[in-house]
């Protein structure tokens, strides 16, 4: 065999050249700065809103609460935490604690139930139906303070639930808004009366909801009308529940139009004064600002507290169902 031939067959045998390492192309970042000025043109309206309208008036009120503050006595002096301690021992202030406490219970407890009630009675198709919605819904669009002008003349001791009352016999009807052991339970039955819409609403939409496949499976089981509710309508209605609760219970613990028109705080002494009623006497009519920012700061971390329990027990049982 000739060189040629030995050249051309160890060109045959000979290994092949590992291969080469392919290389991926590097993916570029984005740059920063778009990414911020994208965030920044939709995120910083709202959170300057926010920073301003919410943040801001609530550390200006923590300032005040370490404070004397008096507009009408200067000067303003640092006292620390001697307006909270103060808050614990005074009588007023823990009056109007466990008043806001029964408001708030009533107000929260009452609309769920009778809301859930009407909910399941309007859950039917007809111009009747829609009518009667739209019937239960207008209270919820009028002013508070209408709604308590209008009530405080209804249960007035010479109105015309009185008046009614001994047409038919009662010698002396009671004082709605004058007896000191009824006054706080009318301004909660009203508060009740202009939140139900709203409950109404909130579970008229829950129950829209529930899948009717879900009713007839129970039904064809052979569950009645009590055991399908129990067993599928109610445990689909938690959002519904979560969603009333909540906003009852802010709205409650904030109450301070209802008693300003309707009661001013009386009769007696702070029969129906809730926390904000005392908030806004102390701090407007008492000119004791720094005091007033205490109470206010307090009954904040006391709504947050609350909601915060509320809602993480609600949002579990949501979870569990």
């Amino acid at each position: 065999m000739g060189e040629g031939g030995l050249t051309s067959l160890t060109a045959v045998v000979s290994p092949p050249s590992p291969p080469r390492p392919v290389t991926r192309p590097r993916r570029r970042r984005r740059p920063v700065l778009p990414r911020v000025a994208h965030f920044a043109s939709f995120g910083a309206p709202g959170v300057l809103v926010y920073l301003c309208f919410v943040m801001a008036p609530i550390l200006i009120s923590f300032g005040y609460s370490l404070t004397n503050y008096n507009p009408f006595n200067p000067p303003v002096k640092f006292v620390g935490f001697d307006n909270y301690r103060l808050l614990f021992t005074d009588s007023q202030f823990l009056t109007a604690l466990q008043v806001t406490t029964i408001l708030t219970v009533i107000v929260v407890v009452v609309p769920n139930v009778l809301g859930l009630g009407v909910a399941l009675l309007l859950d039917r198709k007809g111009w009747l139906y829609n009518a009667l919605r739209s019937v239960f819904f207008t209270p919820v669009i009028l002013s508070s303070v209408v709604v308590s002008i209008v009530w405080s003349r209804l249960l007035d001791d010479r109105g015309p639930l009185n008046s009614l009352l001994r047409g038919l016999g009662v010698a002396h009807p009671p004082g709605w808004l004058s007896d000191p052991d009824l006054a706080l339970y009318s301004v909660a039955s009203i508060v009740c009366w202009q939140m139900l819409g709203f409950c109404v609403v909130v579970y008229l939409a829950g129950l829209q909801g529930v899948p009717a496949e879900l009713l007839e499976a129970a039904e064809i089981d052979g569950a009645g009308p009590l055991r399908r509710f129990r067993a599928v309508t109610w445990p689909l209605l938690a959002p519904s529940l979560t969603i009333n609760t909540v906003v009852l219970l802010i709205s409650a613990f904030k109450t301070y139009d209802y008693v300003k028109v309707i009661t001013n705080g009386g009769p007696g002494s702070g029969a129906t004064a809730t926390i904000a009623f005392d908030v806004l006497q102390t701090g407007f009519d008492s000119n004791h600002v720094g005091y007033a920012s205490a109470m206010a700061v307090l009954m904040l971390v006391i709504v947050a507290a609350v909601t915060t329990v509320v809602l993480n027990f609600l949002r579990r049982r949501e979870v569990d169902l």
